[in-house]
Formats: structure tokens, C-alpha cells, sequence
């Protein structure tokens, strides 16, 4: 489930307490799995064609969306700046701690959370690709955590044998299909329906990671919701910036409701700094800030 952003004081020192960055060079990554967890509203439309992109920008012969290996590598780096205040995603596979916002243990690459039920459903993954695993033992646990943020059972070797799995490429797979099936398909998914190209996908995805996919008033469900009433998205017949406009405004309503979300610099210059350049595709470079720190994708 979506882990709660709060910056500096109080968020875990890998992930979330702010440092400066340096520019990054994304590395590969391959899509996996199905999604389809996060509730989200159809609305059947082809993706929206390419469009003529600002002076500056590396435009290549045909857009692309999030799924391109390389542009999904970017989304998590962009994920990562406003989470864990670093470009290097692949070093949260290992993080781990809590970091009272009630949802127990927050770990790994999306955050998932002892008491939300998805990392119960990460090691419950990693269980079924490999049997007798350093975490399946605590499996009785976190089924009795679920929903709490309690670590009975887990502690006091759990943190450690987090680290350890995540030093087997096998746990770092079930991640990936994890963040995958609940968050970045559905995302992407409902993205394309909407007729939405990268960026708006991004803002899907980036979305869904913070607030998850439901239908309470702070869900990415409600946003969209809320955004539709202003605009309508490309497969609607109407203007894609405008509709992201509308859905950045509806997400920053959202984000303030939630005092662990309060900062809107992930929205304020980050994702609106790319749409008001008119950069849909979400091609670089890219610059941006979060909590005032810079970040760089040449």
C-alpha cells in the first residue's frame, strides 16, 4: 500500500530524509506481472499521438509511454528523488523501518507496509518462487499485523532478515512484480484509457504509490474523480494539459488532507514544471526540485 511522504524529520534516512543529488543515468529495467489491485474507473480511448516538444528537449522518431524500459526506469527515479531523496532506486530493495505513520514496517522499492497487507503479499510472492526463504517464517506474523502497526512477532530479527533477502535477486524479482501489479499496471493502464501519454502516466503511477487505489476521499480513485469534474482527459475529446492541470490540483487537495503529505513539491516542481514546459512525453533531460533539493536526468 502507498507509504506516507514525510519529508525530512521523522522519514527514514536512506529513503526519505532529504540529501542533495547528483544527475543519474537510468539503468534498464523490464516490466513484469499483471496488474490489476488498485480500483480504477475504465474509459476506453487509444493513447494520444506524439506532439511537437519545447526547444531543449530530446525528442526520439516516435513517443513513447511508461512501459519503455527506459522511460519506466525514469518514473522510478523520479518516484525515488521525492521517497528517497536519491536517484539510485535499486538500493531501496534493502531498506527497511518504521517510521510511525501507523502502517508498521515501510520497506523496499515502492514501500510496501506490514500493516496495509501488501508486504504480506510481497513475501507471501517471494514465498511461492522460493519455498524456505529467510522471511517465510514470519509469514503467521504478518498476517496477524495486517491492519496494525504492531511488530509482534517480527521483531527482533525481521529488519535483518529483510537485508539479507534482499541481497537474493529472486526477492528483488517479487518486488518488482509487486510494485508492478498493484501500482505501475494499474496506473499505466488507466492512464491509457484516459488517452494520456508518459508524463500523464507518471502522474497516474506517482499517484497511486502515495495514496493508493481505492475509493476513499484521499484514494487515487477520488482524485481522477475529482480532476474529471474540471476537465476531460484526451479519450473524452478534451485538452491532455489541461485534464493534467486539473488532475495535479486534485492530487494536491488530496496531499494536503494527510499532514504526512502535506509538502507538495513532488507536484509543485516537479511534475507541473514538466507540463508546463510541454513535455507530455516526459523525454529529457529532466529537472526538477523536491523539498528544494535538485535533481538531474540528462
Amino acid at each position: 500500500m502507498p507509504f506516507s511522504s514525510n519529508p525530512r524529520p521523522g522519514r527514514r534516512t536512506a529513503r526519505l530524509l532529504l540529501a542533495s543529488a547528483a544527475a543519474a543515468v537510468p539503468v534498464l529495467i523490464a516490466p513484469a506481472g499483471a496488474g490489476h489491485a488498485a480500483a480504477l474507473s475504465p474509459a476506453a480511448a487509444p493513447a494520444a499521438g506524439p506532439a511537437a516538444a519545447p526547444a531543449g528537449l530530446s525528442v526520439s522518431s516516435a513517443a513513447v509511454d511508461l512501459t519503455d524500459p527506459r522511460k519506466k526506469d525514469i518514473a522510478m527515479q523520479l518516484v525515488s528523488s521525492a521517497e528517497n531523496s536519491s536517484l539510485n532506486w535499486k538500493a531501496q530493495y534493502k531498506y527497511i523501518e518504521d517510521i510511525d505513520d501507523g502502517r508498521g514496517y515501510t520497506a523496499g522499492i515502492i514501500g510496501f507496509c506490514s500493516g496495509t497487507g501488501d508486504m504480506l503479499d510481497l513475501v507471501e510472492r517471494y514465498t511461492r518462487l522460493k519455498p524456505g526463504n529467510v522471511l517465510a517464517k514470519y509469514l503467521p506474523a504478518l498476517r496477524k499485523v495486517d491492519g496494525t502497526d504492531s511488530h509482534k512477532g517480527l521483531d527482533p530479527n525481521y529488519t535483518r532478515d529483510w537485508a539479507t533477502a534482499a541481497k537474493d535477486t529472486v526477492f528483488r524479482q517479487a518486488q518488482n512484480g509487486e510494485r508492478d501489479r498493484v501500482y505501475f499496471n494499474p496506473a499505466v493502464d488507466q492512464a491509457r484509457k484516459d488517452g494520456l501519454r508518459a508524463l500523464g502516466q507518471f502522474a497516474y503511477y506517482d499517484a497511486i504509490v502515495m495514496h493508493g487505489g481505492g475509493t476513499d476521499p484521499q484514494s487515487f480513485g477520488a482524485i481522477r474523480r475529482n480532476a474529471l469534474k474540471k476537465a476531460k482527459p484526451p479519450a473524452q475529446g478534451g485538452d491532455e494539459t489541461r485534464y493534467l492541470h486539473a488532475f495535479l490540483d486534485a492530487r494536491k487537495v488530496a496531499m494536503k488532507a494527510e499532514e504526512a503529505h502535506e509538502d507538495t513539491s513532488r507536484v509543485d516542481t516537479a511534475q507541473r514544471v514538466f507540463l508546463n514546459k510541454g513535455n507530455l512525453d516526459l523525454d529529457t533531460p529532466l529537472s526538477w526540485k523536491v523539498y528544494g533539493d535538485p535533481f538531474k536526468i540528462s
